[in-house]
C-alpha cells in the first residue's frame, strides 16, 4: 500500500513543505510561519503539528511542544487558540495534560450557561471568531481528546447551531462552505445525523478552474472553501466529481520557499495554507 506521504508527493514537492516548517521552529518548541520572528505561536504550532501527522511523519522533539502548547493555555487565551492546542497536545500523545487543562474551555464557552465563546478573540477565517466557530473548534478538540459533553451541553449546542440553517447549508445571510460544515463536523461529532448537504456539491469547480468557492455560481476558487468542501464530502462519505483538476488548482499555490498560499493569483505562504492544501490533495489522491 502507497503511504499517504508518497501519494501526495506524487503532485507537491513534500520535502520542500518539509524543510519550509523546519526552518520556522524554534528553540521553545513553537513555531512561526514568519521564520525571522521569534513570536511563536499557537496557530502556527498546531498546524506544524497538523502536516507532520497528515504525512505519518514523527514529529521533532515533541515534548518541546507538548510543553510549548501547554503552556499557551491561559485564561487570557482565544478559545479558538486553547482548543487548537487541547487537539495539538492529543496528536503528540499528551491526551492527559490535554484534559488536565480542558476545565478552562468553560470560562469561555459554557453551553449549559448559553455562552458560545466569551471573548471570541482571534479567528481562522473571519478576523474575530464566530460563535459557530468556535463551537467547531471546542467540538473538535473535545473530540480529540476523548471528552464529551453531558445531554444538556449536547442539545444546547445543537440548537445553537441550527439557528444557523439556511436552507440546504448554514450559514449567517447565506449558506457558506466554511459554516455548513463546521455545523455538520460538530452535529455529527456530538452524536446527531444531520441530511446530507448538497452545497459542497454546488460549490465544485471542473473544467478550466478546479478547486471549491464559498457560494454556489462564483468566481474564483480559494484554497480555505476547497478545504473545507473537501472535508464536507469526505464526512458525507462523497467523492468530487474532478479530483485531478482539484489537485491541479492546488498544485498552481506551492510557492518557491515550499508552502502554499490561498489563490492562484497572489499571497504568501502560512503553515494553514500549507496544511490545507496537502489534506487537500490526500483527499483528492484518493479518486484518482
Amino acid at each position: 500500500m502507497v503511504s499517504k506521504f508518497d501519494r501526495i508527493a506524487r503532485y507537491v514537492n513534500v520535502d520542500a513543505v518539509l524543510k519550509y516548517v523546519g526552518e520556522r521552529r524554534h528553540e521553545d518548541g513553537g513555531y512561526c510561519f514568519v521564520s525571522l520572528l521569534d513570536d511563536t505561536n499557537v496557530n502556527d504550532t498546531y498546524y506544524a503539528v497538523k502536516i507532520y501527522e497528515l504525512l505519518d511523519l514523527d514529529f521533532p522533539e515533541p515534548e518541546k511542544t507538548i510543553e510549548f502548547l501547554a503552556n499557551a493555555i491561559q485564561p487570557q487565551t482565544a478559545v479558538v487558540a486553547i482548543a487548537m492546542a487541547l487537539e495539538g497536545l492529543a496528536v503528540l500523545g499528551a491526551k492527559d495534560v490535554a484534559r488536565e487543562r480542558s476545565e478552562i474551555v468553560f470560562t469561555k464557552y459554557n453551553p449549559a450557561e448559553g455562552k458560545f465563546a466569551v471573548g471570541l478573540g482571534g479567528s481562522e477565517e473571519f478576523g474575530t471568531a464566530t460563535p459557530l466557530e468556535a463551537t467547531y473548534w471546542v467540538t473538535k478538540a473535545f473530540d480529540a481528546i476523548g471528552l464529551k459533553f453531558n445531554p444538556d451541553e449536547r442539545e444546547a449546542i445543537r440548537e445553537f447551531v441550527m439557528k444557523f440553517r439556511n436552507g440546504n447549508g448554514y450559514g449567517v445571510k447565506q449558506p457558506t462552505t466554511t459554516m455548513t460544515y463546521q455545523a455538520i463536523f460538530s452535529l455529527r461529532k456530538l452524536g446527531y445525523h444531520p441530511p446530507k448537504s448538497p452545497h459542497f456539491r454546488n460549490c465544485e469547480l471542473c473544467g478550466d478552474w478546479g478547486g471549491f468557492t464559498e457560494v454556489p455560481y462564483s468566481l474564483p476558487p480559494y484554497l480555505e472553501p476547497t478545504f473545507y468542501a473537501s472535508r464536507g464530502l469526505e464526512i458525507q462519505d462523497e467523492a468530487p466529481s474532478c479530483p485531478r483538476r482539484h489537485i491541479w488548482f492546488i498544485r498552481q499555490l506551492q510557492n518557491p520557499n515550499g508552502g502554499f498560499r490561498r489563490s492562484i493569483e497572489l499571497g504568501i505562504s502560512n503553515f494553514q495554507n500549507t496544511y490545507r492544501a496537502l489534506a487537500v490533495v490526500e483527499f483528492a489522491s484518493r479518486f484518482v
